[in-house]
């Protein structure tokens, strides 16, 4: 008979497995067939994206179906909290609305920053960047690399497609705002922490309030579930509208999951399209760049 598993070697595990589910990636194989390459590694046309969509259900599956348990007895599914629509106080008890308040003045505010432990390996402070009057903000998980260099939010390999993405809507970096939940990059761009993200969201919560955008896209786990205070997965309200205080609010992939996983680049194509019917845009004819 096979003894339990280490308690150390279990908790581990469960956080690798509950990480790989927030990305949305539920089936483990034993031998995996190498996955298709793209010969164009660019988003995909509006009118490719359709045929790239990997040919699973958008539909969240049960975590008990990807798995066949040893013969011990059976342990009950877990129960999740239901997703709340983030309209009253924010994750953390976030400060109320400031009347008046201006990016410029939230900036000013967070200063050099020295609140959490990401200040003492950080570079630069990336605040976010794009129109203080956008209708359309994109909120991320926090500075890679590059960012930290630059002190700009998206300008790596992600930060590329991110804006490609932007272009294929109809829009320019420039019509939108961009920003992370945390602004200071984790060490080898490691998930924050729950204490860092309850340290540092309040400002992304004046931000947003500032800015008083139509729409918010957050991009990947993280920001979803610090607007909406979940521990969900992604993958169970990728795709679908809720609301935070007042802007309507959609959450899809990370460009980093994309660059990944670049047949889920149609889901993520699909949820854009949602996002310029709101906003009435129109896709840019052709290949998207």
């Amino acid at each position: 008979m096979r003894g339990r598993l280490d308690e150390t070697l279990e908790h581990l595990l469960t956080k690798r497995l509950r990480f790989y589910e927030d990305l949305g990636i539920k089936l483990f194989y034993r031998h995996r067939a190498a996955a298709p390459r793209l010969e164009n590694p660019t988003f995909l046309e509006p009118s490719a994206a359709s045929s790239k969509v990997d040919a699973s259900s958008s539909k969240p599956t049960p975590a008990s179906s990807s798995w066949k348990p040893l013969a011990t007895a059976a342990k009950p599914a877990p129960k999740w909290e239901p997703l709340p629509v983030a309209q009253g106080p924010t994750l953390f008890e976030a400060a109320e609305r400031v009347e008046g308040d201006t990016l410029e003045k939230i900036r000013a505010d967070m200063g050099d920053c020295m609140r959490c432990r990401l200040s003492k390996c950080r570079n630069t402070i990336v605040f976010g960047d794009g129109s203080p009057r956008a209708e359309l903000v994109f909120v991320g998980e926090g500075p890679g690399a590059d960012e930290d260099a630059q002190g700009l939010p998206f300008v790596g390999r992600a930060g590329k497609l991110l804006t490609q993405m932007i272009e294929a809507m109809g829009l320019a970096r420039k019509d939108v705002y961009i920003c992370n939940v945390v602004k200071c990059r984790p060490p080898e761009n490691r998930t924050p922490e729950r204490d860092e993200i309850a340290t540092c969201s309040p400002f992304l919560f004046r931000q947003l309030d500032a800015i008083h955008p139509k729409v918010i896209v957050c991009l990947g786990s993280v920001a979803a579930q610090t607007l909406l205070h979940t521990n969900r997965g992604i993958s169970h309200f990728r795709g679908e509208w809720l609301e935070y205080r007042g802007a309507r609010l959609l959450a899809t992939y990370h460009p980093a999951y994309l660059l990944r996983n670049p047949n889920a680049k149609g889901d993520v194509w699909k949820d854009l399209q949602k996002v310029m019917t709101v906003l009435g845009l129109t896709a840019k004819k052709g290949k998207l760049a």
